[in-house]
Parts: C-alpha cells; structure tokens; sequence
C-alpha cells in the first residue's frame, strides 16, 4: 500500500556500502526495502530475497514490493563486483559472471523499476566507477567494460523515460573508503557517497537527468 512516506528500494543492503546507503536514507526519512540473495538475521529493515542477475527473480521481487509496501519513488543499485586478471587469462565464464553481476543486474533492476514508476515518476540510480567512466584500467578489462556500460545504460533510461519523469543516474567513485584503512589510501568516503545517492533524489536533483557523478578522492 502506498503512502506519503518515499520508498527507497536498496540491493545489497547487507554489503558495506548498501548499508551505510540504507542507514542515511532511513535518516533522511525514507521507508527502505532491501533486496539481497538471502534475507539476513537481525536486518533492521524489510528484506526480499533476489538474484539480481535473473529475469524472473527480480520481476517476482518488484511484484513483491509493489503489492507490500507500494511504489519505490527511488531505486539504488549497489550490487557489484570486482576482480583484475590479464586479458590473456581471463576466461569466458569470468567475463560473463562479470558482466552479469555488474550490467545485467543493472538492467533488470532499471527495468522492473522503469516498469512500476512509469506515469509516476522516480530516480534510479546505478553504481559505475572510475574505470568505466574515465578510462578503462590494465588488467581489468572485465571490469572496466562492464562499469562502461552500466553508464550508457543510465543515459539510454534517462533520454527514453524523461517525459514520464523518471530519472537515472551513475554515481562513478574511485576507491569506495569505509573507515579503518591504512593512512594516506585515496578514495571517497562511503558516507559521502550516500550524500550524494540523497541529493540527485532530492528535489534539489530534479534538474538533473542522466548524469555521472565522477566521486574520485
């Protein structure tokens, strides 16, 4: 049942940076939904189970969540992954896995999401890195790729939704930073990062369409 209060559904809201996401949105006042592979113990949140790399998966979840908790007015994407391997090295089934976790999940979960806020509105907001919106790095090909298309995915949903009021975004960070890391490591703050999930769903972001936000510390 849908009410006033703004719904945010957040993947991975068990890993590290969904959960500093999921904590700040709860904060600034939102009712958050997590979506995970399996529902954790003692999670402050309502959580749905999903694979975010399946069809019928993601599909059941946002069914789920429309008919329990009504339609998400923002959708943050955190699930990812990372690994580097020489090109010369790096099998067919890495690359696919790679692609799969990092672009397939992104397009299934903007799908579903463009699907239910269609004639409503809403922000969908992908995770991209420097990698994929700079320059692509050595050894991780894979990587690289996959983050580059998660950005032309953000602006193909942005120019094809505009009108109905749906916008999506990349936030692209350096090294996601988490406290406890060793003095002088560069990268952006997890916390900081979820500043800036809030701002381009804020109306204070409503002139804001289609954009990468480069977070490189």
């Amino acid at each position: 049942m849908q009410t006033e209060t703004p719904l945010v559904v957040i993947t991975g809201t068990s890993g590290r940076l969904g959960r500093v996401a999921a904590r700040e949105f709860q904060k600034a006042g939102y009712r958050v939904v997590g979506l995970e592979r399996s529902i954790p113990d003692g999670s402050p949140i309502p959580v749905l189970t999903a694979d975010v790399t399946s069809d019928a998966s993601v599909t059941e979840a946002f069914d789920r969540i429309s008919a329990e908790h009504g339609t998400p007015s923002v959708i943050l994407h955190t699930v990812g992954m990372w690994s580097m391997a020489p090109l010369a090295e790096t099998t067919l089934s890495e690359w696919q896995t790679m692609m799969d976790v990092n672009l397939t999940s992104s397009f299934l979960v903007f799908r579903e999401g463009a699907r239910r806020m269609s004639g409503k509105g809403g922000t969908l907001i992908a995770i991209s890195s420097q990698q994929g919106s700079v320059r692509g790095t050595a050894q991780q090909a894979a990587y690289s790729a996959s983050k580059a298309g998660v950005v032309r995915l953000v602006e193909a949903v942005a120019a094809e939704y505009a009108d109905e009021g749906i916008r999506a975004h990349a936030v692209a960070p350096s090294m996601i930073l988490f406290g406890g890391e060793e003095e002088g490591t560069k990268g952006v703050m997890a916390e900081d990062l979820a500043a800036h999930f809030l701002y381009l769903a804020s109306p204070a972001g409503a002139s804001l369409n289609g954009s990468v936000l480069k977070a490189f510390g």
